[in-house]
């Protein structure tokens, strides 16, 4: 039996959207992701289980796990009846990635079973084909970073498509998913279609400002142009007193606080573990809305997708 594991992710990571991607981990251990198993069967079956297997599609068809094996066997041209086993730890519509971690673990489980040996680059393409079925269009800034940990910058549709990013490691990441969802291409229609050309210009220097301030270990850069401008404005309607949040946050000694992918996740980032408790215990007091909600301090995900 192969067994994957694929780390939950920050998707635009504040200043690039469609274009930055983080791979995070809990410091406290915890596995915040989907598993894939992939066994022999005498006939194809799909079992998901989990805490929020519950909000999967109940046809198998529309389950991201036969859509992975469906393209997965037109690729390599090979019909082999298995059972692939979903363990749905992330909530649908969380703004962490879940698609991708779904995607990343059932394409790497079943090239390992299958033993096909493909590229990187023809695995991170299947990765990215699979996720435009769920938001509508192909974007890698989720499925990279799951894929392949760390920060992710994605280049284009071409080879490469990803390029690994430094980071500050002394950066901790409090996520705070309340216990809602939002659709992804909801979110994304949302979107104005036309964006005046100070926005770009000026989404484009922080963003390579930022990227800047990675490559020069300037952290205090980094943050200060950590700035949102083309997707953050308009989803603000989607988060219930985001800018209250936001600011609460930050009183407590957060370096920002920003929407995760297309939210209703929060990530703020602090540069001691005394600040991200602090702020740890506010969001669970202040941002939780129910049993299925939770907090936890992170760090960046170096390893990404692995065998377990």
């Amino acid at each position: 039996m192969i067994k994957i594991y694929a780390p939950a992710s920050i998707g635009n990571v504040g200043v690039g959207f469609d274009i930055l991607g983080a791979a995070i981990m809990p410091i406290d251990g915890s596995l915040l992701g989907d598993c894939v198993s992939v066994q022999s069967s005498k006939t194809f079956k799909i079992k998901n289980y989990g805490n929020f297997s519950n909000q999967l599609p109940i046809n198998m068809k529309d389950n991201i796990t036969w859509k992975a094996w469906n393209i997965f066997n037109k690729k390599i041209k090979i019909i082999k009846p298995v059972l692939i086993t979903l363990e749905k730890n992330m909530p649908i519509g969380s703004g962490l990635g879940s698609s991708a971690s779904s995607i990343v673990a059932s394409v790497l489980a079943l090239n390992k079973f299958y033993k096909t040996k493909l590229t990187q680059i023809e695995l991170i393409n299947i990765m990215g084909k699979i996720e435009g079925f769920i938001s509508g269009g192909i974007h890698y800034d989720n499925v990279a970073p799951c894929y392949l940990g760390g920060l992710q910058l994605i280049a284009d549709d071409t080879t490469p498509v990803t390029q690994n990013l430094p980071i500050f490691n002394h950066w901790l990441w409090v996520i705070a998913w309340p216990g809602s969802t939002v659709s992804t291409s909801i979110a994304r229609k949302i979107l104005p279609l036309k964006y005046k050309k100070e926005i770009c210009i000026k989404n484009s220097r922080n963003l390579s400002t930022f990227i800047h301030a990675l490559h020069t270990n300037k952290s205090e850069l980094a943050i200060q142009v950590m700035i949102d401008e083309i997707a953050e404005p308009y989803r603000i309607p989607l988060i219930p007193n985001f800018l209250k949040i936001k600011s609460e946050i930050k009183k407590l000694g957060a370096l920002s606080c920003h929407i995760s992918g297309s939210g209703p996740t929060l990530f703020s980032i602090c540069s001691n573990l005394k600040i991200a408790k602090k702020i740890k215990i506010w969001l669970e007091k202040n941002y939780i809305n129910n049993k299925s909600g939770f907090v936890y301090i992170c760090k960046i995900d170096k390893l990404g997708a692995r065998r377990i």
